[in-house]
Formats: C-alpha cells, sequence, structure tokens
C-alpha cells in the first residue's frame, strides 16, 4: 500500500521550474545582418556611382521557311565613297591636323603648306593692281585735260585764229588719252584677276577633306614635299591621308556566271562578317554590274546593307547567302530574335533578361527557344531596337543605375 502512494506521489507535476522563454537572439542576430547588408549595398551603390554593364542592341535576322538561301558567296566589305587627299599645288607640308581613326567633316581643314611664295606673290598682285588703278586715274586726268584743250581749238578753229593742224592735232591728242584710259580699265581688271589668282594659290596650300568620313591611312609627315603630280624620285608624296565615308560601306561579291540566274536587283541577303560570324546583317542586292570577268568567270554583284554598325570596317571580308523569300514577309517575326547567350537570365520566376532605359536598368521577362550558332533565340519578351546588358560588375537590381561602357 506505501509503495503505492509513493508511485502516486511521483505523479504530482514539480512547479518549483519555471517555462523557459523562447531563445529570439538569433532571429534578432539575423535580422540585424541582413539590414546591414542592404545598408552597405545601398551605401555603396551611392559612393560608387553607376554600375558599368556592357549592353548589346537586338536586332532582327531573316529566317524562316519564306527565306531560304538559294546562293551562297563571299566578298568583302568596300566603299563606295572614299578618297585619297591631296594638295592642287607642290609645297612644303607645314602642318598635318589629322591622325588614323579621326572623324573630320565637310571642308574641315587636314593640312597646311608652306604658304610663305603665296603670300609674296598675292602682295605683289595687290601692288600691281595699285599701281594699274593710279595710272588709270593720271590718264582721266589726261584725257579732262586734253577735251577742254580741244573744245577751245575747236572754238578757235570756228572763228578762224587757229590752223588745221592745230584742231588736227589737239583732237588726235583727245583720241589717243581716250585710248589709253580704255588700256587702263583693262590693266586694272588685268591686275585684279592677278589678285584673284595669287589668292587661290594661296587658298591652294589649305588643304581640306572632301566630304565627311574617316581618315583610315595618314600618308605625310610635317617636312615632307607634296605635289598632286608623282615624282620620280620617291621623297614627293602625293597625298595627305584616304578619307572613306562610312555610311557609303557596301558589299561586293564574285558570283559565278553559271549561277547569276539566281540573284536579282532588289534581293534579300543574308550577310555574315568573318569577324563576327554569329551577327547576322540584313541586307539587300543594288545591282548586278552588266559585264562579266572572262578570266574569272564572274559577274560583280554589289550588295547594300539595311542598318548601319559602326562594327562594319572597308575590307572586311563577308560570307553572303542569297534568300529566295522576301525578307520583308509576315514570316520575319520575333521568332527570328538571337541574343548573346550571356544576356539570357535565370531564376525561380524564369527566364529573363536585363533591358536600358534611360541609364536605369528593368527586368523583362521572355520566352527562350533553342540555342544555335546565331546565338540564343528569344522567341517573345522583345523587340528589335531595345538595349539588353550581356556582362555587368556587379549584381544588378531593378531600377538600378548603370553606364554602358559598349
Amino acid at each position: 500500500m506505501n509503495d503505492k502512494i509513493d508511485r502516486l506521489s511521483e505523479l504530482k507535476i514539480d512547479r518549483s521550474e519555471q517555462p523557459q522563454e523562447p531563445r529570439r537572439g538569433p532571429w534578432i542576430l539575423a535580422g540585424v545582418v541582413v539590414a546591414a547588408a542592404v545598408v552597405g549595398f545601398m551605401l555603396r551603390a551611392i559612393l560608387n556611382g553607376p554600375i558599368d554593364v556592357t549592353a548589346e542592341t537586338v536586332r532582327l535576322t531573316q529566317t524562316g521557311s519564306g527565306a531560304s538561301s538559294v546562293l551562297d558567296a563571299s566578298g568583302y566589305v568596300v566603299a563606295r565613297r572614299q578618297a585619297t587627299v591631296s594638295s592642287k599645288i607642290a609645297g612644303k607640308i607645314l602642318d598635318v591636323l589629322i591622325e588614323e581613326g579621326m572623324r573630320v567633316e565637310k571642308d574641315q581643314v587636314v593640312a597646311r603648306l608652306d604658304a610663305s611664295s603665296q603670300n609674296a606673290l598675292l602682295a605683289l598682285a595687290q601692288a600691281q593692281a595699285g599701281s594699274a588703278r593710279a595710272v588709270l586715274v593720271e590718264i582721266q586726268a589726261q584725257l579732262t585735260q586734253a577735251e577742254l584743250d580741244l573744245a577751245r581749238s575747236e572754238e578757235l578753229h570756228r572763228r578762224q585764229l587757229t590752223s588745221n593742224a592745230e584742231l588736227d592735232a589737239a583732237r588726235a591728242n583727245a583720241e589717243t588719252l581716250l585710248a589709253r584710259l580704255a588700256s587702263g580699265r583693262e590693266n586694272v581688271v588685268v591686275a585684279q584677276r592677278n589678285i584673284d589668282v595669287s589668292q587661290d594659290q594661296l587658298n591652294n596650300t589649305v588643304i581640306r577633306a572632301p566630304f565627311a568620313g574617316v581618315v583610315v591611312t595618314k600618308n605625310a609627315q610635317p617636312g615632307e614635299m607634296i605635289s598632286p603630280i608623282s615624282a620620280g624620285g620617291g621623297f614627293t608624296r602625293t597625298g595627305i591621308c584616304t578619307i572613306v565615308d562610312m555610311t557609303s560601306l557596301e558589299i561586293e561579291v564574285d558570283v559565278n556566271e553559271a549561277y547569276i540566274q539566281r540573284v536579282q536587283s532588289g534581293q534579300p541577303v543574308d550577310a555574315v562578317l568573318d569577324a563576327y560570324p554569329d551577327w547576322n546583317i540584313p541586307a539587300e542586292v543594288i545591282a548586278i554590274v552588266p559585264t562579266a570577268d572572262r578570266q574569272k568567270a564572274t559577274v560583280r554583284v554589289r550588295i547594300g546593307f539595311r542598318e548601319r554598325d559602326e562594327r562594319v570596317l572597308r575590307d572586311m571580308g563577308v560570307k553572303v547567302a542569297f534568300l529566295g523569300g522576301n525578307g520583308d514577309s509576315a514570316e520575319t517575326t520575333q521568332a527570328n530574335i538571337y541574343i548573346n547567350r550571356d544576356a539570357l537570365r535565370s531564376d525561380n520566376e524564369g527566364n529573363f533578361v536585363w533591358i536600358v532605359r534611360n541609364d536605369t536598368v528593368q527586368r523583362r521577362a521572355v520566352s527562350s527557344g533553342p540555342s544555335s550558332s546565331r546565338g540564343q533565340q528569344v522567341t517573345s519578351g522583345l523587340s528589335p531596337g531595345d538595349r539588353i546588358i550581356v556582362a555587368e560588375e556587379e549584381p544588378l537590381t531593378n531600377g538600378q543605375t548603370v553606364r554602358v561602357t559598349l
């Protein structure tokens, strides 16, 4: 009986021990760490300024069943408008104001020649013109006196107070001075023309760009001689620089004459530069040069770019595909957008890209297709002309300020 009572006493609740409160320290510590990280990130963004990023522009590529290739060829990028800038006169180069890669505008000064001889000739022509005008004033005064003498002689001869010989002499003197006056006026005109020629020679010592473009070669240095005519000695330059109008770049390819019937003017073309094998450039046939090369049995075809890009340079190698369909058909849709593979991001919410708008980034959800040599296909979410980020120095957040470095 006592054993049962002892066992029942063991079943009592011991209220002497106080219940332990839940431990909140770790949660508070974690919240402080997260808050410090957010504040640190914001302070770093404020102190460091915009994050440098690399971006590219979304472009439309011509693919699809309506734009299949009917002929492939290779060629080079050429400039329809380029010029080796030289001088109209021979002279010593005083200053060259351009460098390779520099962009120049129309009539911009690219070089100056030594103009000491031209200045001297201009001063001489101006002095000769002044002398001719002074002689003309003198003749005019003499003619006025001769006309007065002739009038008096005629009056005296009418009164029979002078002989016919004196009247004829006065008349001859007036006519002579009148002829000298006409000659003096012509001499003034000739002197003015000499001034114009000398001024033109002086202007020719300043060499200007014939059109806007980019300097691709610099052929002369200060101190060298230049002449528009090639010299046999080899010490005289014939050009200052070569300027290329980058807006006139196009593609030239030689097509085998056996396949030239597959090419026609206005036909869409898919061009790929050897330097950028993943970049398809929309183009079209400008013209088929109406002559064949009997040595190579080829016909030259001119192809123009539908869009301009600074990456396209003169003399670059290019491969072209002449398309059988119309590059502007309805089949050229968003399914033909290819982007850099590094631009496509993924997280728990799906695929997305970073769009650059007014120096800030915006998250854009996209749907992707298969990857190929053209890049990563994007079927929805992007439009031609969008600027997407390919690489960044630090992690990005929506609405963050960035600076595009490329």
